[in-house]
């Protein structure tokens, strides 16, 4: 079983089936089509099977049929986020080495000069060209589609990683579908379901895009960019969209800036996930009463293609019934991946001890592309480690305490970002927080935090300093200095940039 033969299974059982919704809506059958013509067309340059495919688009509806004939021609789809910096796209380039990229016209001087310099082809997909020499082949099914193993390398995904060169996490074909089929479990999907893509294909491939074509669901790719709620709850109205994931800060606004006269537009909605950063059990106690008992939250990693624990809606419910401090886990262990909480030691801690997260899984990474140093510093005996740090209780529901580099060390004291972010979100008018070390002569270690506020706020920061001192925290954990920001620095995927705050305080010297 790989990818395209999952579009070819869901053609022929229901050809007339929608593949994608929106402006250009395309069934299967005419995506099976359509795809089967473009892995021709890559196969006559000859290009060996196993490689790389780099995918530089925004989202678009091609990028379903672009996946799908990668896959049917043996290659291996290598989606880039368009957000890339020359340094990071050269890096990439120089590790998957490509045979090719795929682009547009918007993105086609972002990336003519490197490919060039690189001896790399470049096609435009928006082009006459390019449709004019698709159309030119066979819409029969490429001979390559039936020499796929399923141990076939798939796809690269390239980490939105905060230090060092980006990491190429390769899955191959079984791997994914072994993933497609839990969060089609744990999110509800169906032949049913259509799923609008709201974050950029290249993080949600394993998550979103996969798990749809394995079950025949319809797709829709949104804009990623600028992402606008009243937009947004707009096309969950005209597509009736069943499913979507977003971060946080997408949530926070759809909270922020949605006229409540808006939210019976997202009245079709079954399943929202959200994950990459945590929510404050208030603002998800805001979310669940505006928009109803929706909500999904993943915790995992690209290295072990997104799902490794969740908090279900059933689990958000009594978090906001019996227990509001549930809802500050991230869940419980999904459907076929192995998730323990090891000491030092590699033994599991006890319910109210810390320790490092680690998965083991089928659907866990073969390794970073072409990188051994790297793969064998986190794949350890099979198991994937984090690198976080989290407690648990004792029905097993895991409490992300902190990544291990985020962790502060003041006086010999190992303090957790993330306790301090907690109490600074309990003052309604915080949108955003992120607490970091800062050099200290005295104590090793400083802490500052850095807000972003809801529009129209006036609280000061003497007064988010009072909330600290006023607060659980001892006087060593409450910050010596916030400070307000208009707009925290993000990541590709959304998630606050804390290497970006550090180096703020820091300077460029600091390796973090």
């Amino acid at each position: 079983m790989h990818i395209g033969l999952a579009v070819h299974r869901n053609a022929t059982r229901n050809p007339e089936a929608t593949a994608i919704f929106g402006e250009k809506s395309q069934t299967y059958g005419e995506l099976e089509s359509r795809s089967n013509q473009i892995a021709n067309y890559l196969k006559s340059h000859d290009w060996g099977k196993g490689e790389r495919v780099a995918v530089l688009l925004p989202n678009r509806p091609e990028i379903l049929e672009l996946i799908t004939a990668i896959s049917k021609s043996s290659l291996v789809y290598v989606g880039l986020n368009f957000r890339l910096g020359r340094t990071e796209m050269m890096q990439i380039f120089e590790n998957c080495e490509p045979c090719a990229i795929l682009t547009d016209a918007e993105h086609l001087p972002q990336i003519e000069q490197i490919a060039n310099e690189s001896s790399i082809p470049v096609f435009d997909i928006s082009s006459s060209e390019w449709e004019t020499k698709i159309e030119q082949n066979s819409k029969a099914i490429p001979s390559s589609f039936y020499d796929i193993q399923p141990d076939d390398d798939f796809c690269i995904v390239y980490t939105s990683g905060t230090t060092g060169r980006p990491k190429g996490v390769l899955f191959d074909h079984k791997r994914v579908l072994q993933h497609a089929m839990i969060a089609c479990l744990e999110y509800d999907i169906t032949l049913e379901s259509r799923y609008l893509i709201q974050i950029p294909h290249n993080s949600s491939v394993n998550i979103t895009i996969l798990p749809c074509v394995t079950v025949g669901a319809a797709l829709g790719f949104a804009d990623s960019r600028n992402f606008n709620p009243l937009h947004f709850a707009q096309q969950i109205k005209d597509h009736a969209v069943t499913h979507t994931f977003l971060v946080p800060t997408q949530l926070m606004r759809l909270l922020e800036k949605l006229p409540e006269e808006n939210d019976k537009n997202l009245s079709t909605l079954v399943t929202l996930g959200y994950g990459s950063s945590p929510i404050s059990p208030k603002r998800l106690e805001e979310l669940v009463e505006r928009f109803g008992p929706i909500f999904n939250q993943l915790y995992g990693m690209a290295e072990i293609a997104s799902i490794g624990t969740i908090l279900s809606k059933a689990d958000h419910l009594k978090g906001l019934s019996t227990d509001l401090k549930l809802l500050e886990s991230c869940g419980r262990p999904s459907y076929g991946v192995h998730v323990r909480v090891i000491d030092e030691n590699k033994q599991s801690i006890k319910p109210g001890s810390k320790g490092e997260v680690i998965f083991s899984g089928p659907h866990v990474m073969k390794g970073y592309f072409r990188d051994p140093v790297r793969t064998d510093q986190v794949l350890i005996d099979g198991w994937m480690h984090s690198g976080d740090i989290a407690e648990v209780d004792n029905e097993g529901f895991i409490y992300i305490v902190d990544r291990k580099k985020n962790l502060i060390i003041r006086g010999g004291l190992n303090i957790a970002p993330t306790e301090i972010e907690n109490v600074l979100y309990r003052h309604p008018d915080v949108l955003e927080a992120a607490v970091v070390g800062v050099p200290d002569s005295e104590w090793g270690e400083g802490i500052v935090a850095v807000v972003a506020l809801h529009e129209g706020s006036g609280v000061t920061t003497d007064e988010l300093l009072q909330l600290c001192n006023r607060s659980e925290l001892t006087s060593i954990k409450v910050p010596e200095r916030i400070d307000i920001w208009d707009e925290l620095p993000k990541n590709a995927v959304g998630k606050i940039a804390k290497n970006e705050i550090r180096t703020h305080f820091w300077g460029e010297g600091r390796q973090v």
